[in-house]
């Protein structure tokens, strides 16, 4: 049994109104991301994934983020609605950020839109921004939601949320 739903006020997206299975939705907010001191990506060009009880997941081109920041790693996960994701290092000169980022090579036939772009989970970079504001990761190591000031949860992913 999840908490009580938090009342979003105007301007404010709640996560409990998320479907599930998870809509995909074309995003223009202002998308950085900062890692190692520097701008790795800086860009309009977005997808995102909503779904009940999560913040919102963005999907950015690959081809938007600074060229050789990304590194294929190996391994695997699967998700039930997306499908098999392959994961990335993130790498400026010498500094690395293992497994920070994900993406869909394949991705099932409701969400052709993610082919080629990747994730990041914004607690493995300095910093993401939406529109300038600051993102907080959601919480747990397995999952990418980017929270901020207009969406409202309580949101899965900390400690006693699995069962929701």
């Amino acid at each position: 049994m999840h908490p009580k739903r938090i009342k979003p006020k105007p301007g404010q997206e709640s996560v409990w109104d998320y479907p599930r299975p998870p809509r995909l939705e074309k995003s223009n907010k202002h998308i950085r991301i900062v890692f190692a001191g520097e701008v790795i990506l800086d860009t309009n060009l977005s997808f995102r994934i909503l779904e009940t009880s999560h913040p919102p997941t963005y999907y950015i081109p690959h081809s938007a983020f600074k060229e050789g920041v990304l590194i294929p790693v190996a391994g695997a996960s699967y998700c039930e609605w997306k499908g098999e994701a392959n994961y990335y290092d993130i790498r400026i000169v010498s500094k690395i950020s293992e497994r920070a980022a994900w993406g869909y090579k394949n991705p099932n036939s409701r969400y052709p839109e993610l082919k080629n772009t990747v994730s990041i989970y914004a607690h493995k970079v300095d910093a993401c921004f939406i529109n300038d504001e600051k993102v907080q990761a959601q919480n747990g190591d397995f999952y990418g939601g980017w929270i901020t000031s207009d969406i409202v949860g309580p949101f899965k992913g900390g400690e006693g949320t699995w069962g929701w």
